[in-house]
């Protein structure tokens, strides 16, 4: 069986492709397969793994809710994108199927707009773990979650954005792997000697 941390690397790593996909390849040129989405797509299910490897406490309950909606919400997202993606050279079809997500509610909010963020929104409450003990990687991952999405609904700008992506990733692997501080009591030097 794989390890919980193996897996979290494993869906940083997909999930950091898809971000590289999405900044410089033509999502169009994808003609036989959308890598994109289904690096996206496998990395975000993935990434749910982190609900298992940190400290459980309240904040952890709080994130792993987060990060699961947000798992669910990615999962629909690549499952609209994947159907926009077989309209092919279609723009008319593709271009009536955006209106029609954009007419319903039920599905724009959840799977398009707000849930996606849910997934960074969890990964970044989990970081607020360790901004005391481990501040650097914390900030990285809670600076660079929100900046993956206004550097792409508001500033349109790809490098940032995979920029983001990376940051945001590297503060997690480092967060997975930093050292764990536990209370051992010191014996006093008089004891020793």
């Amino acid at each position: 069986m794989i390890k919980p941390k193996t897996l979290c690397l494993i869906g940083l790593l997909f999930f950091v492709t898809s971000y590289v996909f999405f900044s410089q390849v033509s999502l169009n040129a994808q003609k036989n397969i959308d890598l994109a989405h289904w690096f996206n797509l496998i990395g975000a299910v993935l990434l749910i793994s982190f609900n298992d490897v940190f400290p459980k406490n309240k904040i952890n309950s709080v994130a792993s809710v987060l990060t699961a909606l947000g798992v669910v919400s990615h999962i629909g997202l690549c499952t609209i994108d994947f159907v926009m993606w077989s309209f092919g050279s279609n723009d008319i079809g593709r271009n009536e199927l955006r209106e029609q997500i954009s007419n319903t509610p039920l599905i724009l909010y959840p799977f398009v707009i707000v849930g996606p963020s849910l997934l960074f929104l969890g990964l970044v409450t989990h970081a607020l773990n360790f901004i005391k003990s481990n501040p650097i990687s914390s900030l990285m991952v809670i600076i660079g979650g929100p900046f993956v999405g206004l550097s792409y609904f508001i500033w349109n700008n790809g490098i940032l954005m995979l920029l983001s992506c990376v940051v945001f990733a590297s503060g997690l692997v480092l967060l997975l792997y930093r050292k764990e501080t536990k209370n051992l009591e010191i014996e006093p030097i008089n004891n020793r000697i």
